[in-house]
This record gives structure tokens, sequence and C-alpha cells, in this order.
């Protein structure tokens, strides 16, 4: 028995290189079949990554990525000076909220929509932004949640002619450009701002 066992150990100790490498081959086999059955055991993890150009309210334009759990920014300069891209900005429409809301509304009426879309047709802007504005005789939250959505609708608007816009906000009653205790302040108050942004 004892000789039996020697000459086994001896038969394994001479295997050609070959031999090793198609035992070690049928376990690599093995391993690849047995691994799609571990894989589903264990949850998938996935990341979304927001990513584009943020242009900043001077102009200024930056390369951005956020994957949620940090983000990262990155000034977009030009390759060949070195200097910062930035976009030319003007104010290209202060329309007063009484010629294209009702009282209280963000719902456009049809000749204020008329009016938007063809403003939006013809400005020739590379993009743009959308400030809404309200008076005070409302609460701060009413009045930046109404200012948010006539922005909103606004927004709808310039899209729907294939313009792109950058930034929408309401500021409510938080950046008058008149006294608001008169009622021609307060109509003056009552505005959506666009800006142009222009190469």
């Amino acid at each position: 028995m004892r000789s039996e066992l020697r000459g086994i150990v001896a038969v394994a100790e001479r295997m050609t290189g070959w031999v090793r490498a198609a035992l070690a081959g049928a376990a690599l086999a093995l391993a690849a079949v047995a691994a799609p059955a571990v894989a589903q055991d264990r949850p998938t993890a996935q990341a979304l990554i927001d990513w584009g150009v943020w242009v900043s309210p001077d102009g200024c334009m930056y390369w951005y990525a956020d994957g949620g759990w940090e983000g990262y920014m990155e000034e977009r300069v030009d390759p060949q000076t070195g200097l910062p891209v930035c976009l030319q900005v003007n104010t290209c429409l202060v329309a007063n909220s009484d010629t294209l809301f009702a009282t209280d509304s963000a719902q456009l009426t049809h000749a204020g929509r008329d009016y938007l879309r063809q403003f939006f047709s013809s400005a020739g802007a590379f993009s743009y932004a959308i400030y809404g504005h309200t008076d005070w005789r409302a609460s701060d939250e009413y009045n930046i949640d109404l200012s948010n959505r006539r922005a909103r609708s606004v927004y709808d608007v310039a899209v729907s002619v294939g313009a792109v816009v950058d930034r929408v906000i309401g500021f409510g009653e938080r950046r008058p450009i008149a006294d608001n205790a008169t009622a021609e302040g307060m109509q003056r108050n009552r505005r959506v701002e666009v800006v142009c942004y222009r190469w």
C-alpha cells in the first residue's frame, strides 16, 4: 500500500506544465460559471451625474458635475488666452405682470402668451434667465411661490418656441424697484424680467 502511494505522489510531481495549466483553466471556468449566481444576490449601485455648463449672474461660464455626494465646478476658460469665457448679459425685457397675468394668477393671458412667443422668437439670444417679482401685499412665502409659478409660465412659452433657458427664479417681493407704499410703485414691482445672454 505504501509503495502504491509513493508511486501516485511521484506521478503527481512529474506532471507537465500543460496539465497544470489545464487544471487552472478548469478552475477559472468553474469560478466564472458560479460568479453570476453570486452577483445576482448583491444589490447593484448606480450613480447619476448631473453635468453641464452653469452661467453665473454676471454671464461667466463654469463647467460643473454633481454626483449627489459632492459637486465639482471649474471656470470655463478660452484655451488660447486663458481668460474666462463670459457672455454679454443684459436685461432685455421687463414686462409688467398686470399685462401678462390675471391678478393673483400664474396663468398667462392670451395676449400675454402671444407677446412672449413673439419676444422669444425674435430676441436672438444664446440663452435666457427669467426672474419673477411681486409687490408686498401678501406674505413672503406666498409671493415667492406666486413669482416662481409666473416665471415658470414664462419659461414654458420660451421653450415652446425653442429658446434655451438657463435660470428660472421667483424673488417675490425681495427685489423691489419702486416704493411699495404707493399703487404706482406696487405696479412697477409686479414684473417679470428676462435676461438675455449673448456671445
